[in-house]
């Protein structure tokens, strides 16, 4: 339409019953639209379910260990872990110290440090290891082949149900004690 006074602008609206929506306010002059804004904001809503729909949710496995762990624990957790990178998953790593452990923090960090490295080709250190409290927490994710491979993998072992055969027990069931004769 071109720039239209704002009074002519809404004229021009009410005359074919629609709705005049300014979708460029810090436009110079601002750009307006003649529109059914109910069903604008319909429209805008789906797409913003549709966008929440097709959002990848992260999620975050923990695992806990302690400065003293026994070896064969430690590798263990280690194979969990291992098994959530490649999954996808992220994995929050808690290490909990009790008594005079606290004022040992040193192992914590060098526990966490060789947990890292030996699942470096797995993933990577996303928030390094900070005391918090009692607790150390570190949190590994997964690189994005990893990522990708178990997102392949996911799709590939979601396949659709099958048609039933003749034979294949899948009839419609019966009735107990309904007549099956016609007459």
């Amino acid at each position: 339409m071109g720039i239209v006074p704002l009074e002519r602008a809404l004229q021009l609206a009410a005359d074919v019953d629609l709705d005049l929506v300014e979708v460029a306010p810090m436009a110079r002059p601002p750009v307006c639209k003649l529109m059914d804004f109910g069903k604008f904001k319909y429209e805008s809503a789906l797409k913003a379910r549709e966008a929440r729909r097709n959002q990848q949710q992260t999620v975050i496995k923990e695992m806990k260990l302690r400065p003293k762990i026994d070896p064969h624990d430690y590798e263990t957790k280690k194979g969990h872990v291992v098994r959530f990178l490649k999954a996808g998953d992220k994995v929050k790593v808690t290490i909990m110290f009790r008594g005079r452990e606290q004022s040992r923090p040193e192992l914590g960090f060098r526990l966490l440090r060789r947990l890292s490295e030996e699942i470096s080709d797995l993933g990577f250190v996303e928030a390094s290891p900070k005391q918090d409290g009692r607790n150390m927490i570190m949190v590994l994710a997964p690189h994005r082949a990893t990522k990708a491979a178990a997102a392949a993998t996911v799709a590939a072992n979601a396949r659709p149900p099958r048609e039933p055969r003749e034979g294949d027990g899948a009839e419609a069931p019966q009735a107990a004690g309904a007549d099956t004769t016609a007459e």
